[in-house]
Order: structure tokens, then sequence, then C-alpha cells
């Protein structure tokens, strides 16, 4: 963000429907300095970017009441990133007025079902009143408020819909009463406007309780932060809040405590349960120098971790953050809607004038009249329309997080649905990113096994990559290694020194050369293993002859992860086409795609050339995503039309992504892609039945085919299926964790 500016999230209440939304965001975005101003339905919540010299929190609060809503600060980040506030959980409405307009309009229900069986039982005209007067001036004055609010603001809202049909179905019905007490008692209306204030009320109610569960995601993770953490200060342990705690301090981790903040191991061994911040549905094994989040759950051992990040720097509050702006955020889709919603009121109300007019005029019945048009206004309620995108967004992001996908924002998630070539980077993306020893051939007359004993005492103490993945091989095949003397080494081509008093000399193909060493025996098996991108290092011994004999040779490479081959698979099952783009040699790009059934693959492409091959792809028509892990990957993480990083990699290559994994495995590709496709699928769904909805009952109840009744009990329950729908994502689980279970 430019420094210049400030970002606030302000809390909205009062706001009903997609008309509220697009009102709320234009007061907003009238405040001089405001650069942009995002409303969120489902959240109730305000994002606003301005210039931190023009714009402050009482002027937007101020903007937002004088449109008829209330406002009070969530969160505000200014030029120093400081935080002023925290958001809490989403606002479930009170019950009780459910239950009272309820009790209200029971009588007044039983009494038209009965006559609808032929029974008699109807009310007196003044008891009927009496009923109904509380339920529309006392429950139901939230909606005049409302619409007064509205029309103060020269704009309409669900409220002012819901407000002018029962008014009017409560105001023919007390005229009528009033005028002729005995005549008119078979022809009032009360129910009506105490059915549909009743049932509107139920439908925000169970509405509100549904959305509190898209939240569900971003309260999980914020239960994760521990209060308290224990800390070592001058060797004593003292119990300190988090707020206390510092970047150095020891903090000290007992078996089965939530780990408090960022660090590393500084003693101890454990297993650590990452499974809420990663998705890695198994303990993970922690010891010396190894990272460790805050958040997690320590197993079996007791840690003492060095701290590396508190607070907002922390790894968990940054998720937090990214899956909180992701939710906020607006889809493209939602534009539209946001375009429908502004006219959609003012609409509504012509075609309910026109409707009264009509049935007045041509049929002569203006009571007939008067409920036709209240039928209209309350079928017509937009709530559905606001809430069809944000509730599929926030369901969508929340789950992913859970399952370790992280989407920065809701045009990446719309977006991702539709991708049709991916593009993957080797190294630490599809392989380990590490040396492995991936071949041993000995020579005739050595032992496979005494081969790797030798090579790997001779380099114990070096802290060379590839010598580590000697030493880690002998250790996984339990081989006791030797103490090693006179350890020599000699820059870019090998060492020397001495096992067991035998004298060695280990390294690459030049300094063999150099020596004048003999491998003619294994010559063809090195060749074919260079071919495959292998570096190939070679063991030999004095003799007597003075040329050194040769004892064998070692090969090493980059393994390929172990979900490699079944991401790649899971992706061509999509129908997406899988490409490779790598700064290895040909050999080792060739073996790579060969092994995981990548046809098409681009190998010694420099970082800047990256980004060219991926405008190369975009060019062919179709939606790109570009999947790396490095700094060189961040041009072509940005270039493609969605950046996919492992959170394993560099924070540049995140910053440019749109979409991080929050562990290394490529498996999450296809998951990422498989949740982008279900929750646009899920916004469509929700959108067709909210366009639908009124597109069917608005002509049906200008005809006089829907009662107020029936359209108030349609337009409530509109809302709550449509969060509803959204919650189905919940039940999403991604393949790679059946990828896993069954490896």
């Amino acid at each position: 963000m430019n420094k210049s500016n400030s970002d606030w999230t302000l809390a909205i209440e009062g706001m009903t429907c997609a008309s509220c939304v697009s009102r709320v965001e234009k007061a907003l975005a009238k405040v001089p300095g405001v650069k942009s101003a995002a409303v969120n339905l489902a959240l109730e919540t305000a994002q606003v970017v301005g210039a931190s010299h023009e714009v402050s929190l009482p002027i937007l609060i101020k903007a937002v009441e004088s449109a008829g809503y209330h406002a009070r600060a969530l969160h505000a980040e200014g030029v120093n990133g400081a935080d002023v506030a925290h958001a809490p959980a989403t606002h479930v409405i009170s019950g009780w007025p459910v239950v009272f307009a309820t009790l209200f309009s029971l009588p007044l229900v039983l009494a038209m079902v009965a006559e609808w069986l032929g029974l008699h039982l109807m009310l007196s005209g003044w008891v009927q009143w009496a009923l109904a007067t509380p339920v529309q001036f006392w429950l139901g004055w939230r909606f005049y408020r409302a619409a007064w609010c509205a029309l103060k603001a020269g704009a309409g809202n669900m409220d002012l819909l819901v407000a002018l049909g029962t008014s009017a179905a409560y105001g023919l019905s007390a005229y009528l009463l009033f005028m002729h007490p005995q005549a008119s008692m078979n022809h009032l209306y009360f129910e009506s406007s105490s059915i549909v204030i009743t049932l509107v009320l139920l439908g925000k109610w169970l509405e509100s309780r549904a959305k509190k569960q898209t939240t569900e995601a971003i309260r999980a993770l914020n239960a994760l932060r521990p209060e308290r953490a224990t800390v070592l200060r001058n060797g004593q342990e003292v119990q300190l809040a988090i707020a206390e705690v510092k970047v150095g301090d020891v903090v000290l981790i007992h078996p089965g405590e939530r780990i408090p903040v960022d660090g590393r191991v500084q003693e101890g061994t454990s297993h650590v349960d990452e499974s809420l911040i990663t998705g890695e549905s198994l303990p993970v094994s922690k010891q010396l120098g190894d990272k460790v989040t805050g958040g997690a759950v320590n197993g079996e051992g007791v840690l003492q971790i060095s701290t590396t990040a508190i607070g907002a720097e922390s790894v968990l509050s940054h998720i937090i953050h990214l899956v909180e702006s992701a939710q906020a955020k607006k889809a493209p889709i939602q534009h539209l809607v946001d375009k429908v919603s502004e006219v959609f009121v003012p609409v509504v109300i012509g075609i309910a004038f026109v409707t009264f007019l009509a049935w007045g005029l041509l049929g002569g019945n203006w009571q007939v009249a008067i409920l036709n048009a209240v039928a209209v206004l309350v079928i017509a309620c937009p709530c559905a329309m606001g809430l069809a995108t944000p509730t599929a967004i926030m369901v969508g992001t929340g789950v992913a997080a859970q399952h370790g996908i992280l989407i920065k924002d809701a045009e990446a998630l719309e977006l991702a649905h539709a991708v049709k070539t991916v593009a993957f980077d080797k190294t630490g993306t599809l392989t380990e990113g590490h040396p492995k020893l991936i071949a041993l051939q000995a020579a005739d007359g050595v032992a496979e096994d005494n081969l790797l004993m030798l090579a790997a005492s001779l380099q114990t103490g070096s802290e060379h990559p590839l010598a580590k993945a000697v030493v880690n091989a002998a250790q996984a095949k339990g081989i006791l290694l030797q103490p090693a003397q006179e350890v020599s080494a000699v820059p870019g081509k090998g060492l020397t020194g001495s096992v067991s008093g035998q004298k060695l000399t280990l390294g690459n193909t030049p300094m063999m050369e150099a020596l004048g060493v003999d491998f003619a025996a294994l010559k063809e098996r090195a060749i074919a293993l260079e071919s495959e991108g292998r570096s190939v290092s070679w063991l030999v011994a004095p003799s007597t002859s003075g040329s050194p004999v040769l004892l064998g040779l070692l090969a090493f490479g980059d393994a390929l992860k172990e979900t490699a081959a079944s991401a790649v698979m899971h992706l061509q099952e999509q129908g997406i086409l899988t490409v490779l783009i790598s700064g290895d040699n040909q050999g080792s790009a060739s073996r790579v795609a060969n092994q995981l059934g990548i046809t098409k693959f681009y190998a010694q492409v420099l970082p800047s050339d990256k980004a060219n091959i991926v405008l190369k792809l975009k060019q062919a028509g179709c939606l790109v995503a570009m999947v790396g892990d490095g700094i060189n990957d961040a041009p072509a993480l940005a270039a493609a039309d969605i950046g996919i990083a492992m959170s394993s990699g560099t924070d540049v290559a995140m910053h440019a992504a749109g979409i991080t994994l929050m562990r290394g495995d490529p498996a999450l590709v296809a998951d990422a892609i498989a949740i982008s496709r279900r929750t646009y699928t899920k916004i469509r769904q929700n959108l067709f039945w909210a366009f639908v909805y009124n597109v069917v009952g608005i002509p049906l109840a200008a005809m006089g085919l829907l009662s107020p009744v029936v359209a108030g009990g349609a337009m409530a329950m509109s809302s709550f299926s449509v969060v509803s729908n959204a919650l189905l994502l919940k039940r999403w689980r991604p393949a790679a964790d059946s990828v896993k279970k069954n490896s």
C-alpha cells in the first residue's frame, strides 16, 4: 500500500439487502480523500482505503450515518501498520421478536386456515386489529425506521418494500374496520400484514444464524492464538502475556501445549500438530534448528524455541489477515449484482404502482388491487441477490484455508475455476528442492554398503548439501560411520582424508581426470546418469601402482515429491494442460517431465524468460496458472492469470501470487482449482435462484396468483436458502488428503 494511504475496516449495522450495500459504498466514496470502498453484506463490513491526511474514522462513520446506517471501527491500519481494533464475531439477530410476532400472529393464522377448511372461526375485527397492531408498529418498527433512513438518502431497500406492503394491507384493513365495523369483518387483511412481518423477521433470524457459520474459519483461526507464554528469563520460567514476549525470547513449550509464537527449536525434539494451520494431517517432526509456527500443538517432547516473530508479523496473523481480506473483497461477478440492485427497488415500486392501477381501474376492485400490489412489494426482496456471492466466497475461502490453501482475494478464487493451463516450476515445487543420493554403484570387488560407509564417514563433518545427502542415506540404512582424519576440502572439486587408516579421495569427474583415475568400468553408467541431469561423484583410494583405484560412484539428484505424480494426474483429469518450466539442464527437465507425464516442457530458462513463456501460453487464449516457490518465480507468478506459490518458498513468491499453498504439496494445486470451481458453481446457483425467484415471483404477484402471505413466506426463505446453499461448501474435502492416506 502507498505510505500516504490508510486502510480502515468498519462494522456497518442496519444493512438488509443489496441496495443497502450500494448506498453505503456511495456514501463512503463521496468522502474527500477516499480512494476505494467495498461493502460486504454477509460480513456487514466496509473496507475503505483513503489518503491518511484527508480521511479519518469519525468522518467515515459520519458518512455512513448520514446514509441511514450505523458504523463503528473494527480495524484500522495506518502508515505505521498499527492495529486499533479487532473484528468481533458476526452479529446474530435476537430471536425474541420472532417469538412475540408468532404469538400475536398465530390466532390470525389459525382463523385463516380454519376458513380455508370450511370452518367459520373468524375473530372479530377488533380482536384482529388488537393482535396485528403491535406486530405492525412495535415488532415491525425496524422496517419503518430503516425505510425512512433510505428515503432520506434518496434510495430504496428491502425495508421500504416491506414497510410499504404491510402498511398498505394494515391500512386497508383498518379503514374497512373503522368505516364499516360490522360488514367488513370477513374482508379484513390484518393476517396478511402480521404474517408477512413475522415471516420476514423469521427469515432474517435464520439468515443471521446461517451467516454466522460462514465465519467459522476465521473464528477457528483466532482461537489458535494462546494468551500467555512460558518464557525463560535468567534461567527462570516466567508466565507472560503474549504482548510482553519479544523477538529473541526463549519460550518453553510443554507436551500438549499450543505454541504461542513463531520461532526455531533451540533445544529438544518433538512432533507438532500443524493441521489447523497448514492442513497437514500428520504430526511433523521437529528438532534443533527447525521452524515452528504459533498456533500449532506440541506433541510428546519439551521444546525450547527462540522467538522469531510475534503479533501481526506471525504466520498465523498473516493467514488470518489474508482470509479476512479475501472474504471482504468482491468477486468480479458481484459488480453486476450491484448494478442491478441500484435500480431494483425503484423498478419494483413502479411495478407495484402499475399493478395497483391496473387491477383497480380495469378490475374495479380496489381492495384486490391493494393486495396484489402488496404481494409485488413483499416478494421482491433483493436480500438473496446481495448474499448470493459474498456468502459463497466466505465459505469457500474459509474451507480452503482450513485445508492449507490461502486465497488472497475473491478475484483469484473466481478466476481459478476457469484455469486451463498450469505451468510448474521444477525445483522446490515438483521436487524436494535439495539433493539426495539417487544412485550408488560400487566397483568390482567392493560392497555397496562399504562404499557408502566410507563416503559418508569421510563427509561427516561437512556442511555441503551433497555431503549431507550421503550421510543421511547411510544413516537411513543404519550403517555405522567411522571417524575421519586429515580431512581436507578441495574447493569446487571434492575432498580428501582417511577413514580407518585408509586414504580416500571423493570428487567430481574433472578432479578424477586430473588424478588419472581409470573409471572406464563405470563410464557408461555415469553417462546414463548424467544424461538424466544427475551429478556424479567418484570415490577412489591410492594404490602402489601410482594410479588411484576406483571404489565406486555416487549420483545425486533432486528427488520428486511424493505427491507430484498424483498432482499432475489430477490436473489432467480435470482437463487441464500441464507445462514444466525449469532453469535446469535439458536432461534433468526431460527426466522430470517424463516421470510425471508432462508432454510440454521448457529447460534452461532464465528467470526473466519464465514470465515470457507464461505470456506466450496466455496468448493461446487459455487462462494460465503458474506454480512456483522461489524469488526467480515471482515475475512468472505475477504474469500469470493466477499465481500459486508454495509457502515453503520465499516471501517474494507468496506476495506475487493470488493463492498460497501452506505446505509444499503440489497436489494442493488441483485442490485449489477444485474449490474454486465448487465455489463458483455455488455462486451461479445462488444468483440463478435469486434472479429467477424475482423474475417468476413478481409477475405471478402482479397477476394476482400470489397472496401477500405466500409472497412473504417465499421472500423470507429465499435469503436463508441462499446462505444454506453456500454452507454446503463446508462438506468439500481436498483430493490431496485422500492421496496422502492411500500413499
